[in-house]
Parts: structure tokens; sequence; C-alpha cells
């Protein structure tokens, strides 16, 4: 029987002119190149200015993913956008780059679940293709986390960065296997019972204020490299593979060590791992569509490839997706 499937057709990056090294923010707090990379794997991110807003930088990766699939903004009836750092309280931040790339057609918002926004964004995406409501629809991550981070707390502000990454998926019909190319499946999961591990002591709806990025690094990491497991799992089995199948493992850069743990625990070898958190920090829902968008360029994601994504951010929530590219 025929189906639609959501195919990635075009991938695009948007970051900020500015790359920060490690050696500069121990100019700015208490730390060391050895210790940040030791902990995270980190050794630069890139920081916005002030002229580099969400929506700027969202703007960015989504032009350079329309380019890469060879379309324009009347070609695209759907955007959303993942942020958890919108230029404002609203409108959207979706909003202004459909404005800004001249698309008229369909629906656009923002979706917040942190850094998991993106695979929920996918997820989201895939919904109104696989029933026919949009044809093809940009999905965007984007974030400028470096104007939520307490930049006293040397424990949170040297793991963000700021960026933005984009896909265009369109809908395509298939077959219904694994074999065909575009979303095959996905697993979300929320569970707000962890607010106070990772959360900003702000908003304009409590304090009135943007507040500030908390968080309990060592009780992330615990749930972290547990709970991915259920969704990765869930995802795989929908999709009728298995770990093994796996051409790339592209989770979330957040610390170069929750992803070879994950990677370990699913035994996947490490070369089968896309690693961008040395580069960029964590850039929250814009860093899976930053590795999307650098693996896929330099030749290692390739047509027909099997790719899984998951991330996990504040809330906590979490969730996986597989792509056949």
């Amino acid at each position: 029987m025929t189906t639609l499937r959501s195919v990635v057709v075009g991938t695009g990056s948007g970051l900020p002119a500015r790359v920060v090294t490690n050696a500069e923010l121990a100019e700015r707090v208490e730390t060391s190149d050895e210790w940040i990379v030791q902990r995270t794997g980190i050794r630069q991110r890139y920081l916005a200015d002030a002229s580099e807003t969400t929506s700027v930088l969202g703007i960015r990766a989504a032009r350079a993913a329309l380019d890469d699939a060879g379309l324009t903004g009347d070609d695209i009836d759907l955007v959303i956008c993942a942020t958890s750092t919108p230029d404002h309280t609203f409108p959207s931040t979706a909003t202004q780059i459909q404005a800004a790339l001249g698309i008229l057609a369909g629906a656009a918002f923002d979706l917040q679940a942190v850094c998991a926004g993106f695979v929920f964004a996918v997820s989201t995406a895939d919904k109104f293709l696989a029933t026919g409501a949009a044809r093809r629809a940009l999905v965007v991550g984007a974030e400028t986390f470096s104007r939520i981070v307490d930049w006293e707390d040397r424990t949170t502000c040297v793991l963000f960065g700021d960026g933005a990454g984009a896909i265009v998926l369109e809908a395509q019909d298939a077959a219904g296997t694994n074999a065909d190319r575009g979303v095959i499946s996905a697993s979300l999961r929320s569970d707000g019972r962890h607010r106070e591990k990772l959360y900003v002591d702000g908003g304009p709806g409590s304090t009135g204020t943007t507040g500030q990025l908390r968080m309990e690094g060592k009780e992330v990491f615990r749930f972290a490299v547990g709970s991915v497991m259920d969704v990765i799992e869930d995802a795989l089995k929908k999709g009728a593979a298995t770990a093994a199948d796996l051409d790339w493992f592209v989770p979330h850069q957040a610390n170069k060590r929750i992803i070879e743990a994950s990677a370990d625990k699913l035994g996947i070898p490490r070369d089968k791992v896309v690693l961008t958190v040395d580069r960029h920090g964590n850039t929250s829902a814009a860093s899976i569509p930053l590795a999307l968008d650098v693996a896929r360029r330099d030749g290692r994601i390739r047509r027909g490839d099997l790719v899984m994504i998951e991330a996990i951010g504040g809330g906590f929530s979490w969730g996986a997706a597989l792509i056949r590219w």
C-alpha cells in the first residue's frame, strides 16, 4: 500500500561570526581548556553578537537548507521552529523566518522542548506531511543560549553556544517499509517531575524577566544516559530495525561523555557517531540539525543511510527518530 513519507531533501546551518575558545573563557571565569575538554569534549563555541538574534540565525540556516534542496519559499507550506530563546514572547520566531523567506502558504509556529525540541519538531512536521496536511516543511532549530546563561557560573556558561540548523522535509510516495527514504518512526516522552534539575529561573508569566539557566549537571547526566535508551529502542522497534542496522547515530551534542556512554550502551561503534560538540558546544535545539548538516556536507551521511537522532532537554523531555536518508 502506498503511503506518504517525510523525506529530507535539504540541510543548512546558521552560525554567528564569533568563535570563542576555551582559553578565552578561562580569562572570564575560573576554568581551563583542560578542565572543559576533559569533562565535556568542547573546545570552542560560537557566540552571537547583538545583531545576531535567534531569528537571524534561523533565517540563515533555513535559507541554506532551501538552497541545498533547490527550492524557494514558494515551495514551502509549513514552518516549525524549535527554540527556547525566541526574539520575542510573540510573535513566533517561525513567523519571522516565514516572512523573511517569502513563504506565504500554510502555518508557521514555534515548538519548545529545549534541547529535545528539534526531535519533537521533526516528529510534528512528519505528522503534517504523512497525513497530507502539508507537502513541504521547513524544520528549524535555533538558539541563542548565551543570553540566558549565568556568566558567573563556570559549570554552565562553558557548555553552551549559539547557532541554528534546518532541514527541508518533503512528502513523497513510499511503500511503507523501513527501506523507504524519510522519517520512519519516532518516540517522544516527557516527565515534568524533574523540572528543578534543568530550568530557567524566570519568564514573562512569573518573574517578568528572562531569567538564567540553572542545572544540576550530575543529575542530568544520570537521567540522560538511562532515559534516552527507552525512546531509541522504541523508535527502532517501531521501525523494524536494530541498533546494528544504523549507519549513523546523531545525538544531541551536549557532552561528549553522555554521547559516548549512550553509543556504548547501544553497541554503536564510535566511528558511526557524529560528534560536533567540540566545535559547536551545546546549542540546544540547534545541535542535531547542525550535526546533520556537517555530516551530510562532508560526505558521511549519504542517500539511503539509516540515521538515528535523539535528544533530551529540560522538563525533562526526550525523544528519538529513525530516518532513512
